[in-house]
This record gives C-alpha cells, sequence and structure tokens, in this order.
C-alpha cells in the first residue's frame, strides 16, 4: 500500500506584472541582486549575468563559478536572438580506462542512468569534474550583450558572499540530503559541516550565515583582474594546483584553452512562434521532436482548456521524441541539479539561462583555497565504452539543459527554461504548448498540472483530472505523484512575458519557498 505525502496545504504564487524589467530565478536574493542592475540602467543581459553570480552564493548546490550552461539572448530592437554556449566538455587527458565499470554494478541510486564505477569517481571528486565554464561563459555574454562590466555584474553577488550562505531551513535541508558526500571532502566539509555535523537554522527570527571567505576572495579577484583570469592569470594557476592536488585530469593547458562561444541558436517554427534554443548536445532536438508531434496532433488555438486527450498526445510525443534521442543520441543522465533564471527588461530584451553543477553540490567537491565548488560533469558521459555518448578526452556530453526564446510577429514573446535534468524536456515542451496553442498566462500555464515521459513510465501530477489520467492510461503505464518542493517528481521552470503593448510578466516556480520573480526597483540593493 502507497501511503500519500502528508501535505495537504493549497500554494499559490501569482506572475509578477510591471512596465519595468522583471527578473526571475530559483532564488529571491539572486533575483533581488538582477534586479539590482536593471536598476542601474543595465539591460537584460546584464541582469541575468549578475543573477547567475549570486546564484552561486546563495544556491551553491545548483550552480556557480565551478559549474557549466546555456544563455540565450533576445535582442529586442532586432529580434536577433544569440547562444552564449558555454557547454561541458572534458580535459583533454582525461582517461575513460579510469572509469573501469565494476562488475555485475547495477545502475547506481540516485536518478542517473549509469552503472557504478571504480571509486564511484565518475560521479563524484576530484576525476569526476569537467572544465568550469561558466565563468567564462556569463564574461563573454556581458562584453558583447550587456552595458556594464563584470565588476558591476558581481557588485550584489560580492555583497552576499561578504555575508555568506543564509543558514535558513532550506539550505539546510540541501546540505543535510549531501551531507554524508559532502563529509568526505576536506573542502566541502570545513563550509557546509561545521563542527562535523549539518547545520541547523537559528531557532528564532535572527539570521545566520555560513562564512564564505575563500569564495569571497575568489569574486573579489574577478572583479579586479576580469573573466580570463579564471582561465589563464594567477586565479587559474590556484585553480590547477588544487585540481591536479585533488586528481583531476583537469591541467592549465585544459583552463587556457577553454573558451565560451557565441553561436546560432537551433530555431523551430511552431504554429507560427518562433523557437530559439541554445542547440548542440542539449534537450533541445528532444523537445522539437515532440513539439512537431503536437503540433501535428494538436490545432493551433484548440478551443477550451487542455483536455484529456491533449495530455495523452503530450505523453505518446514525449515518450517518442525521448525513445529516438537514446536510439541516436545515446544515454544521458537523468537527475540533476540544476538552476534557471529568465530576464525580461524594460525594453523588451530577453534572456533565458541555464546553469548548472549538474548533481547536488556537484562533485560534492570545493577547492579549499579558492572556494569553488566543482561541477561533476562527467557524469554526463555514459561510462559504458563504444556508445554515442561514451566517455572521451576532449569530448562534450549529452545533457538535457533547455533555454529557450520564443518570438512572435519579429519580437521577443516569452523566455523559458527549467531544472531537474530529463524532466526539463517535459516541462519546457508542455509550458511551452500552453502558452502557444492555449494563448495561458503564464500564471495559468504553471499552475496546469503537468506530466513527465522521460522514462518508460509516465509520472503524472496526482491533481490531474480523473478524464486525463484515463487517458494517460492508455498510452501506457503511469504512476501519479504530487507535486511536492522534496521529493520533486517534476522540473522546476522559470519563465518571463512581454505582452504587445510592452507590459512584462514574470513567473517563479510556485512550490518553492525562496523562487521569485523581482521587478526592477524592489531589489534593496545600493
Amino acid at each position: 500500500m502507497k501511503f500519500a505525502q502528508p501535505e495537504t496545504w493549497s500554494i499559490a504564487k501569482p506572475a509578477r506584472t510591471e512596465r519595468g524589467g522583471i527578473v526571475v530565478s530559483q532564488h529571491v536574493l539572486a533575483s533581488k541582486a538582477g534586479a539590482a542592475l536593471l536598476e542601474a540602467g543595465g539591460n537584460a543581459v546584464d541582469a541575468a549575468v549578475a543573477t547567475a553570480f549570486a546564484l552561486g552564493v546563495v544556491e551553491p548546490w545548483m550552480s556557480g563559478i565551478g559549474g557549466i550552461g546555456y544563455l540565450v539572448f533576445a535582442e529586442a530592437r532586432t529580434g536577433k536572438v544569440s547562444v552564449v554556449d558555454f557547454g561541458p566538455r572534458a580535459p583533454a587527458r582525461l582517461d575513460p580506462g579510469r572509469y573501469r565499470i565494476l562488475d555485475g554494478a547495477p545502475v547506481r541510486p540516485g536518478g542517473f542512468a549509469w552503472p557504478a564505477t571504480a571509486g564511484d569517481r565518475h560521479n563524484r571528486g576530484y576525476e569526476s569534474v569537467a572544465i568550469p565554464a561558466s565563468v567564462d561563459g556569463l564574461g563573454l555574454a556581458l562584453e558583447r550583450f550587456g552595458t556594464k562590466s563584470l565588476a558591476a555584474a558581481l557588485a550584489p553577488a560580492l555583497a552576499l558572499v561578504e555575508r555568506g550562505l543564509p543558514r535558513d531551513w532550506h539550505s539546510m535541508l540541501a546540505i543535510g540530503l549531501s551531507a554524508a558526500e559532502l563529509a568526505q571532502d576536506p573542502g566541502a566539509a570545513a563550509i557546509y559541516l561545521p563542527g562535523g555535523l549539518p547545520p541547523v537554522p537559528p531557532a528564532d527570527d535572527r539570521p545566520g550565515f555560513l562564512p564564505l571567505p575563500a569564495l569571497a576572495a575568489t569574486y573579489r579577484r574577478l572583479a579586479a583582474s576580469g573573466r580570463r583570469d579564471f582561465y589563464e592569470g594567477e586565479l587559474a594557476r590556484d585553480i590547477a594546483a588544487e585540481l591536479q592536488a585533488g586528481g583531476s585530469a583537469i591541467d592549465a593547458e585544459d583552463l587556457a584553452g577553454y573558451a565560451a562561444e557565441i553561436v546560432e541558436p537551433l530555431r523551430f517554427d511552431y504554429h507560427g512562434v518562433r523557437l530559439d534554443f541554445a542547440g548542440g548536445p542539449t534537450g533541445a532536438p528532444t523537445v522539437i521532436a515532440a513539439l512537431q508531434e503536437i503540433g501535428r496532433r494538436l490545432p493551433a488555438i484548440p478551443f477550451g482548456p487542455p483536455d484529456g486527450e491533449t495530455f495523452a498526445v503530450f505523453a505518446e510525443a514525449l515518450r517518442r521524441a525521448h525513445d529516438s534521442r537514446l536510439a541516436e543520441l545515446g544515454a544521458e543522465a537523468s537527475g540533476g541539479n540544476t538552476t534557471h533564471l529568465s530576464v525580461v527588461d524594460r525594453d523588451g530584451n530577453m534572456v533565458a539561462l541555464t546553469n548548472t553543477l549538474l548533481a547536488r553540490f556537484g562533485a560534492r567537491v570545493v577547492l579549499p583555497r579558492t572556494g569553488i565548488a566543482l561541477n561533476n560533469g562527467i557524469n554526463w558521459f555514459d561510462p559504458v565504452p563504444g556508445r554515442p555518448n561514451s566517455l572521451g578526452p576532449g569530448k562534450r556530453p549529452l545533457c538535457n539543459m533547455c533555454p529557450v526564446i520564443a518570438s512572435r510577429d519579429g519580437a521577443p514573446w516569452f523566455a523559458l527554461g527549467a531544472c531537474g535534468g530529463r524532466r526539463i524536456l517535459s516541462a519546457v515542451t508542455q509550458l511551452t504548448a500552453l502558452l502557444v496553442d492555449f494563448s495561458m498566462s503564464l500564471d495559468r500555464a504553471f499552475a496546469t498540472p503537468r506530466l513527465d515521459a522521460s522514462t518508460g513510465t509516465i509520472v503524472a501530477d496526482r491533481a490531474l483530472a480523473p478524464e486525463a489520467l484515463a487517458a494517460l492510461a492508455r498510452v501506457g503505464p503511469v504512476e501519479t505523484a504530487p507535486n511536492t518542493l522534496y521529493p520533486s517528481r517534476f522540473a522546476v521552470p522559470s519563465a518571463v512575458m512581454r505582452a504587445p503593448g510592452g507590459l512584462n510578466s514574470g513567473m517563479a516556480h510556485i512550490l518553492s519557498p525562496v523562487a521569485a520573480a523581482i521587478a526592477e526597483g524592489e531589489s534593496g540593493f545600493g
């Protein structure tokens, strides 16, 4: 017998609507950091970069400067969309033989579809780290499309990092979930496990913080010396030395040779709306394949709300798209703790940015001298040799990130993305269809129950209507689950939208206590 989750409340979170800019992220303090750049006259890119750096302070289990990602930027004046690609890459001297699959090893628990490797080095520790790319990607985006300096974009994050990680119940839950693994790395344990135990939030309303002195020094160094110091300067030498000392294959040449790229988006026209995705080895081709089928089977602007047949079409299209992804591109990690942020500024420019450490706290390693939490991007590769997504030196793995910007009549309309591993693709597909085909507002689309069809079993929100659940049961095996903060069975989205008259709106994940849409003028910084 299955017992229901002991949560009986109903939670609502309205969209934020303003004439000025809006920043949406998975942490209110990071959204405020981005809003501060808008208040200083910056554009959507300035705000997005500031938000991303702040998230590395207040949400370090999801993303940070040791991470990887993609940024999609749409310029309102010209309608041009560009992608800043700072996606995952293996070090040039990576040795696939180091990741020996244990005899008879089952798929390792925790949501990743790989067999266990010797020492679990494919999943955690220094040998699980892909080349950290976020600093170069964010800095490049700022230089090409922003209006502010890197020091200005870092200023709100620097104020946060000088204070430390908020010791609230939400942060402490994230630390507690990974405490056993964090305890195995001295750098991580020193920050997150003071006294050897997970910290607890203050028992009263006084704020508490975990100090981040090494990371604060690194942020100050970046503000003074620029993004390439992370790859070629004094900071790079410290990072390379610490990586090598820990056993990583990443060396000074990998860092010096890394450069983020500005590339063309992967474009798809859907029912009269232009969708621009981050392409390459992302989740975009799978979302496009699903939308192609949905577009054939659902008319543009159907009459009435989505019914059971609509959700059956969603499920069938997503299952087929995932089956094709597996057959043609190879398997990839199914779990993940990622962050997504969406920004629209006063002029209608938009950013959709996904940044990640991959697993919760990434490699579960923090470099002691620099305070940088490292990604475990090697876990995006299949450790089984001879497959399309198998490990290899210098290779780029398949990943699930899928930021997208939709344009209508030549102008940016909405920016969307999510976190949650493979579940991202189901969320982005369904929300796009709800916004385009059903003309929903952000409030209504985010409040509409969703399904996830990234595996053989369809996971359906228990809040779906009985007739929708019955229709899904005719498609394949169905498991119903509540949409809860933890454990989460569905992706965590965020989005911004611009109406034809210039009214902006932003929507954060409804169930998160800290995710927020913050409008220009509400930052509290400065």
